[in-house]
């Protein structure tokens, strides 16, 4: 029976749907509406089941009801019959997303009792080891050998529909080859979001990675690491799948070298993005924001607050505890030289500079509790006297000129404020202090390894320990952000959008969701070439243009690292010399640039990666649907031709200025055709295509 290619079923399977565990969460649940908007309840979520979690993510639906489910996916249901009568247990519900998809959540412990078989199947199959004790693997065979089954049934049952399955990691890679070996009739697409050999590698922060990537033993290394297995799994899954993709062009760099297949194609993160009405709304949020982190520095830093506020500027670092990875140990070493330069300078700015890294702590320090409760006092007690005086300040005015009042106003001070109203402020006021040798604390944490923790050694390492003397404070804050913290109790937006300043100076960063998140939020960030993100900003911003739009993009490939940081020192003092208006000015271009990262612009290479899978499944269909010849290695008909049409038209807006001859951009990032047809080309830095497209943005009126 022919499939139907135009009205295609997806699933897209990853062990984060309904999970929360790292960015891959974040890209499915907010790739959702543009998803559902085209596949409506053709499009499956399938994750497994974590039944700590899953009661606060899933809107259970009654599978087995007839009307759970529309005619053309009544062979889900069967399927999903089928595998709960031999044992397989499973939740299956919508996502308590935007969105709503279905979700399929698949209960490992059902089907623990076929893992060895099931190892014992992939060594003969497709020659892949599984150590004993590696409890992430054994879950990764489990979850790929339920996944498989589910597919292999559905791809029986069903034959009218063409099914596409997109894998996203190599958590759900093992299903790949498995599909391929056993000839199952579905359209495979596997991405991976960062690789696992170059996370280790990168890790260890003594080697040129990018640089030598063409000079590793793949095999060596990955078992020098112990990950050998994994290595094999993502690997296998990579050059199993009909089409292959990565997040960005470096990780299809890298990806090329490790996984021994070049990348089809990018898929870029995107985010759902919420235009204000008018531009002055996202100004105004962040100036509430700012006042908040106002009140927390006033806290932190009592008794030795000798710096203006209104002159201070808010940086900040954020994301897993990396510390190399991120780019931690050069921010910390660029801020040394910022406080350097700043006071050569004799400037009034004072900079005061987050890192927010969740590490293993016991608690919040008695010092950074008591500082907020200090304070907190002295604004209650002020709050208390200052309600005094303005009704002592009424009657004063009510009873003039009687009882007598000889002036309109009181002349004596004694008249509104009272003794006991001195006392209680002095007392405030005398609690703010320090003693002589006492500094602003450096962590908000009681660390559990604090003498061996990175990020306080290397702050130790280049002294700044908050002096008075020092323009450039540093507050290290060892968890992520939420309105429940008892002394910065923000959420992470909120944050974000009080400060002025993100740094993200990473040197492995397959995409790169906090510059991301800057951006729609209208907030200026540094990021490097060695990200996703700051590659693709390069692509679509004229040379040297990006940092007028808030995007400044430090060269950690081409560089050596001193001269990686030295550069990072440059960008941040430049940020410190701008005035208030230089820098609204400077949010406004930011948050214009959110466009870019919409989903509705993002979700299209999706369609380009899903049409080019099944051109490469099904040519003749497609010869007979668009009536010309297809050639599968040519991206460039990514739409199969004009006459053919899988999705309803996504809007996309244009690029901020126009695209340079080294853009591999037109007007959607991430041509699937570019890279494919660059396949003698070696280095994705320097894609060429040919024209441009202009698009001026840059009309504030500054």
């Amino acid at each position: 029976m022919v499939r139907d290619i135009q009205n295609n079923v997806l699933f897209e399977v990853a062990t984060e749907v309904c999970n929360k565990v790292g960015g891959i969460y974040s890209v499915l649940k907010s790739k959702a509406p543009v998803t559902v908007a085209q596949y409506k309840d053709r499009y499956h979520a399938v994750g497994l089941l974590n039944k700590e979690t899953y009661q606060n993510e899933v809107d259970l639906l009654d599978w087995e009801a007839d009307d759970t489910f529309p005619k053309e996916l009544r062979p889900v249901q069967q399927t999903l019959r089928s595998m709960r009568s031999r044992g397989v247990n499973f939740v299956y519900g919508r996502w308590l997303v935007e969105g709503a998809p279905r979700v399929i959540l698949f209960d490992l412990g059902s089907v623990v009792q076929f893992l060895n078989e099931w190892k014992s199947d992939l060594w003969s199959l497709v020659g892949i080891p599984s150590p004993e004790n590696d409890l992430e693997t054994n879950d990764a065979i489990l979850f790929g050998y339920v996944v498989a089954w589910f597919l292999g049934e559905l791809a029986h049952v069903d034959q009218t529909h063409a099914i596409i399955a997109h894998f996203h990691e190599w958590l759900a890679g093992v299903a790949l080859p498995l599909c391929r070996k056993r000839r199952i009739d579905v359209v495979t697409i596997f991405t991976t979001h960062a690789t696992l050999l170059g996370r280790y590698l990168c890790a260890s922060g003594d080697i040129d990675f990018y640089n030598n990537l063409s000079n590793f033993d793949v095999d060596h290394e990955a078992g020098k690491r112990g990950i050998y297995h994994r290595y094999c799994i993502e690997s296998a899954a990579a050059n199993s799948a009909d089409v292959f993709t990565t997040v960005s062009q470096i990780t299809a760099l890298e990806a090329e070298h490790l996984l021994k297949r070049k990348p089809d194609g990018i898929l870029p993160n995107g985010i759902n993005v919420v235009k204000f009405q008018a531009v002055h709304e996202f100004q105004n949020l962040h100036a509430v924001k700012k006042e908040k982190i106002n009140d927390f520095v006033r806290g932190h830093f009592h008794g030795a607050f000798d710096f203006d506020l209104d002159n201070t500027l808010y940086f900040f670092i954020a994301g897993r505890y990396e510390f190399k990875n991120k780019g931690a140990d050069i921010f910390i070493e660029a801020l040394a030289r910022l406080n350097y330069r700043l006071q050569v300078m004799g400037s009034k700015t004072t900079v005061v500079a987050f890192i927010i890294m969740p590490a293993k702590t016991n608690s919040f320090t008695v010092e950074a509790l008591k500082s907020q409760a200090v304070v907190k006092s002295l604004e209650n007690t002020v709050s208390e006297v200052t309600k005094s005086i303005g009704q002592r300040l009424f009657d004063h005015a009510m009873r003039f000129p009687h009882n007598n009042t000889n002036t309109e106003l009181p002349v004596d001070l004694d008249a509104l404020l009272t003794q006991s109203d001195k006392v209680s402020l002095k007392r405030r006021v005398l609690g703010l202090r320090r003693s002589s040798n006492e500094l602003p604390a450096i962590v908000t944490h009681n660390m559990v390894d604090d003498a061996n923790d990175k990020v306080l050694n290397k702050i130790r390492q280049v002294g700044l320990f908050n002096h008075s003397y020092d323009p450039v404070k540093i507050i290290f804050h060892p968890e992520f952000l939420n309105s429940s913290n008892p002394i910065l109790s923000l959420d992470y937006d909120e944050f974000v959008r009080g400060c002025h300043l993100g740094v993200f100076p990473s040197y492995y960063e397959p995409w790169g969701y906090t510059p991301a998140e800057c951006t729609v939020m209208g907030v200026p960030s540094i990021t490097t070439n060695l990200s996703g993100f700051g590659a693709y900003m390069e692509d679509l911003i004229e040379v040297d243009q990006a940092k007028d739009y808030g995007i400044y993009i430090v060269d950690r490939r081409f560089r050596a690292p001193n001269d990686s940081i030295e550069q990072l020192v440059d960008f941040m003092l430049e940020f410190c010399k701008k005035t208030r208006r230089q820098r609204i000015n400077q949010r406004n271009r930011t948050e214009r640039l959110s466009d870019l990262l919409d989903w509705k612009r993002m979700g299209l290479e999706y369609v380009k990666a899903r049409q080019l899978a099944l051109r490469r499944a099904y040519p003749d269909l497609f010869k007979e649907l668009v009536g010309e010849e297809l050639n599968p290695t040519n991206m460039d008909s990514m739409a199969g031709g004009q006459k053919f049409k899988v999705t309803r038209p996504l809007s996309v807006p244009g690029s901020p200025s126009g695209a340079t001859v080294n853009s591999t951009v037109y007007m959607t990032p991430g041509d699937l055709g570019t890279l494919q047809d660059a396949n003698n080309i070696d280095d994705y830095f320097n894609l060429n295509v040919d024209g441009a497209v202009e698009d001026d943005l840059d009309n504030d009126g500054e």
